[in-house]
């Protein structure tokens, strides 16, 4: 009974992944600002000139394939000259993959500031490794974990219609953050908007577009990370 539990998880975890759309992930690749390691923990996008001492560990969401993001947080790269290591969950899953954030932060040694943040469930796993970090931004998600007691610098950026991390959730869950965590609402931003892999179930409709949701959270966590001591 045991290894069929096991192996039905398994297969769920395999099952339904949502790929990244061909077209940004494209654009990404293509785009000479920006140098693109593939490791086996995650995808590092690094400056392709000029120093990088600050760097953003992005964790996906849940069954979401980690180069959906890559376009989404290729402006923190190319404008701002931020490193993102975008990881690669164990069974697609972050609640699954018990790494530490020393696995992530290694890939890219010249960094000197990191910040860790995700998007939806890899948001909440983030949270259970912020104080390894010098800083927590969550991107359509909310902590589990009880921070509120530390002095972290805190962004939280949501969509104003987001059916999953709804509004409500993320105030009811507000509480768990330092009093002065930065809240941010992306006008138009749905769930999904938050990365390029399609529609998701439950969700609610974007209607804020792809190239104004990269700049919106281009400027939102720059400003943020440009602000750390």
């Amino acid at each position: 009974m045991l290894v069929l539990a096991v192996a039905g998880v398994v297969i769920w975890t395999q099952v339904g992944v949502m790929s990244a759309e061909a077209a940004p992930l494209a654009a990404v690749r293509a785009d000479t600002a920006i140098a693109i390691t593939d490791d086996a923990a995650g995808i590092v996008m690094t400056p392709a000139s000029g120093d990088s001492t600050s760097g953003l560990v992005f964790i996906p969401g849940a069954k979401v394939d980690p180069w959906a993001y890559a376009s989404r947080l290729s402006g923190l790269v190319a404008d701002d000259g931020i490193t993102v290591v975008i990881t690669k969950p164990w069974l697609n899953i972050a609640f699954f993959d018990l790494r530490p954030l020393t696995t992530f932060t290694a890939l890219a040694p010249d960094v000197t500031t990191w910040l860790v943040g995700g998007h939806s469930l890899g948001g909440v796993r983030a949270c259970q490794l912020a104080t390894d970090a010098d800083a927590l931004v969550l991107f359509a998600s909310y902590c589990a974990t009880d921070i509120s007691g530390t002095d972290l610098p805190v962004l939280s950026i949501s969509g104003s219609d987001d059916g999953l991390s709804t509004p409500d959730k993320i105030a009811d869950a507000a509480h768990l953050l330092p009093a002065s965590a930065e809240f941010d609402e992306i006008a138009g931003a749905s769930h999904a908007s938050f990365g390029d892999y399609g529609t998701q179930s439950g969700d609610g409709t974007a209607t804020i577009s792809d190239p104004e949701m990269t700049a919106e959270i281009t400027t939102l966590v720059g400003g943020f990370a440009a602000s750390l001591p």
